[in-house]
């Protein structure tokens, strides 16, 4: 089979394609043919090896030689134990755990997966399975009046969170760079701010925050907040995370506002809910851009420094258009 390997950390040029062995299923495993993989921030983090948590499988060089973790295609084989699925099925799912999704095949846990929705691409359903545990439950706070800032507005999971937040009748400032404000305001964000000529930190204050690009101090992001208010942010460098989790217990605890870590729980009980949604036509998918396995590195490229509208998705066997 052809994969997108590497063999250092690096730029997304250390990044090629070979010809792979076609892996093989284990007990509670489902081997599936890959028609498309959404392109994560953890994909960013870890062909860089940075931060410092991205290298837990390989300290010195990648663990795993092939990236990608949102994958959508059909079931190719299916190990001894797997009872939920058959060979041809349409599935989607997370394999972060295992990671592999920028190849033709791909193994994912058995748990990992779900049904495809029949009225979703393979590209939309592809965008689903890590962006969108990340929005709901990083806006589960989002209520009628309520005031939201989405940081990092622009891409996959805070394309979704604007909505979501929208949708529960929250009043969201959303910040990206200059290029997105005027999509973050078709998504419904009320206000957009240029995190580049505006500190976000001085607005609001607000009520919630969810934080996709954490890189300020624990006490920018008190002031920013309402008394009573939460902060939350999705990784970032390591010392910034341990700041939110020691300095933002300690700060929040005084000032009367809450400062943490989002800790996602990730699986098709969470993401089958935005794909309902979705259905429902209550929520958008964006997909900014479509590439082929080929152009893995560009797709990286574009969405690591920050020109994706939405998502971006490696179209693996060009079919990912099809439902």
């Amino acid at each position: 089979m052809r994969a997108v390997v590497y063999d250092a950390y690096g730029p997304p040029d250390v990044l090629r394609v070979e010809e792979m062995p076609k892996p093989a299923p284990g007990p509670d495993q489902v081997l599936v043919e890959v028609a498309a993989a959404s392109v994560n921030l953890s994909d960013w983090e870890g062909l860089h090896g940075t931060p410092a948590y991205a290298r837990f499988g390989g300290l010195f060089r990648p663990g795993r030689r092939v990236l990608g973790s949102d994958i959508a295609g059909w079931v190719d084989a299916v190990g001894s134990e797997v009872t939920r699925f058959r060979p041809g099925d349409a599935v989607y799912g997370d394999i972060l755990t295992l990671m592999g999704g920028f190849a033709e095949y791909a193994v994912a846990p058995e748990s990992a997966l779900a049904h495809k929705p029949a009225s979703l691409t393979f590209a939309e359903a592809s965008t689903l399975p890590q962006a969108g545990p990340i929005a709901l439950q990083g806006t589960a706070a989002a209520d009628l009046g309520r005031r939201v800032l989405v940081n990092g507005g622009g891409g996959g999971s805070g394309s979704f969170a604007i909505q979501l937040a929208k949708q529960a009748g929250a009043h969201v400032t959303a910040v990206d760079n200059a290029g997105k404000l005027d999509y973050m305001r078709s998504l419904g964000a009320d206000e957009v701010i240029d995190y580049r000529t505006e500190d976000y930190t001085r607005t609001g204050p607000y009520d919630l925050i969810l934080d996709l690009v954490a890189r300020r101090s624990v006490f920018a992001y008190c002031r920013a907040l309402a008394r009573g208010g939460r902060y939350l942010c999705v990784g970032g460098p390591v010392p910034r995370v341990l700041a939110v989790l020691i300095g933002g217990a300690v700060v929040g605890g005084l000032s009367g506002r809450r400062i943490g870590l989002l800790l996602v729980r990730p699986g098709p009980r969470y993401f089958e809910q935005l794909a309902d949604r979705c259905l429902a036509g209550e929520i958008d998918i964006h997909i900014d851009r479509t590439f082929p396995l080929d152009e893995v590195p560009e797709a990286l490229a574009v969405h690591g420094e920050g020109h994706a509208l939405g998502k971006v998705v490696i179209d693996i066997a060009g079919r990912a258009r099809e439902a």
